[in-house]
C-alpha cells in the first residue's frame, strides 16, 4: 500500500506523466501536479505553451523574478531562448486549431468514459475553468494528473461523474499515484501499476469498471 505524503506523490505522478512525452511537441501544462511535469522533461525540442501568452516557458531562478512574467496560474516563469510572445486571442487560436500536441491537467473527476470534471464544485467557490474546455477540445493529446481518492478516501475515479464536466471529450490517459490507466474506446485499460501499489489496492479504491 502507498503512503506517499502530499507533495512526494505529486512528483511521483510529474515524473511518471513526463516519460510520456517525447519530442518535437507543444505541451500545455495545468495548474497544480502539471507544473512539476516540467522539472522531470529534459528533451530540448518540448516546447511549453501557456494559454495567456506564452510559447516556450521555462523555470527561472528567484533572483531573476519578473512580476509581469507568469504563466495562466500566475506562477512566475523564464523564457527560454527563442521563446515567443502573442496574445490570448492568438494563444486560445492556436490551442483551438490543434496546434498544442499535448495537455496535461488536473482533474477532480474522471469518469470510466475518460470523461473529466475538473472546474467546479457544487456549493464551493473553486478558481474556475480556465483554458480547459478549449484544451480538451484542442490538444491532440490530453493527460490527467490526480491523486486516485478525495480527502475522505473516496474514489475519483468513477463510474460516472457527479460534478460538473468539462467536456464530452474523453481524455487519453490518466495517472494517479496507484496506476496509470489509458482510454481505449471509452473504456478504462490499467496498463501500468505505480510504484507500492498493488491490484487489489487499485480495485478497492477504484469506483470505475476497468479491464487489465
Amino acid at each position: 500500500m502507498t503512503t506517499l505524503n502530499k507533495a512526494d506523490m505529486q512528483h511521483v505522478i510529474a515524473k511518471r506523466v513526463a516519460q510520456e512525452l517525447e519530442g518535437p511537441c507543444v505541451v500545455n501544462l495545468g495548474i497544480g501536479i502539471p507544473t512539476l511535469v516540467a522539472e522531470y522533461m529534459d528533451a530540448a525540442d518540448i516546447y511549453l505553451h501557456t494559454e495567456n501568452g506564452l510559447l516556450g516557458v521555462t523555470d527561472v531562478e528567484e533572483a531573476d523574478i519578473d512580476p509581469n512574467l507568469v504563466n495562466a496560474g500566475k506562477l512566475p516563469v523564464g523564457e527560454a531562448i527563442g521563446a515567443s510572445y502573442f496574445n490570448s486571442s492568438d494563444s486560445f487560436a492556436m490551442i483551438r486549431g490543434g496546434h498544442v500536441d499535448v495537455a496535461i491537467l488536473g482533474a477532480l473527476q474522471v469518469e470510466q468514459s475518460g470523461v473529466i470534471a475538473n472546474w467546479a464544485v457544487p456549493g464551493k467557490n473553486i478558481m474556475g475553468v480556465g483554458g480547459a474546455m478549449d484544451l480538451l477540445v484542442g490538444a491532440k493529446k490530453v493527460f490527467v494528473t490526480m491523486s486516485h481518492t478525495s480527502k475522505d478516501g473516496s474514489s475519483k475515479i468513477l463510474k460516472e461523474c457527479t460534478y460538473p464536466i468539462t467536456s464530452t471529450r474523453s481524455v487519453d490517459m490518466i495517472f494517479t499515484e496507484l496506476a496509470v490507466f489509458e482510454v481505449v474506446n471509452k473504456q478504462l485499460k490499467l496498463v501500468e501499476l505505480m510504484p507500492g501499489a498493488t491490484i487489489e489496492e487499485v480495485r478497492e479504491k477504484t469506483e470505475a469498471d476497468f479491464t487489465e
